[in-house]
């Protein structure tokens, strides 16, 4: 019986500085996926939410833009956090800015 004992303590003497190793390893795979999703997730959305937040800030009178829904439309007047476009045939209908997806170059409407 004694033999299996001291076999046991072998076997734990010679798992506990793998063990320290494996933790350190744990870490660095730590750091480096956080270095991951950082670069492929978290820094290209940052990078789109500031280009939509310009976007929203530069919206003018005139401006032609296209919405999220697909819709488009001509800048009529801007109030606050609404727009009012002009969607064709003196048909007015008020937006929020964040409805804006795009906006098209000047002439884009009258081309289609």
């Amino acid at each position: 019986m004694s033999f299996f004992i001291s076999e046991a303590v072998a076997q734990t003497a010679t798992a506990q500085p793998a063990g320290q190793q494996s933790g350190m390893s744990m870490i660095i795979m730590m750091v480096g996926m956080f270095v991951f999703m950082y670069f492929l997730i978290i820094r290209p959305q940052r990078k789109r939410q500031k280009e939509q937040e310009a976007l929203m800030a530069s919206l003018n009178k005139g401006d032609e833009v296209v919405l999220t829904c697909g819709m488009l439309g001509r800048i009529v007047r801007v109030e606050g956090d609404y727009l009012v476009l002009n969607t064709g045939d003196n048909i007015e209908l008020k937006f929020q800015r964040q409805a804006v997806h795009a906006v098209l170059p000047k002439g884009t409407i009258k081309a289609i």
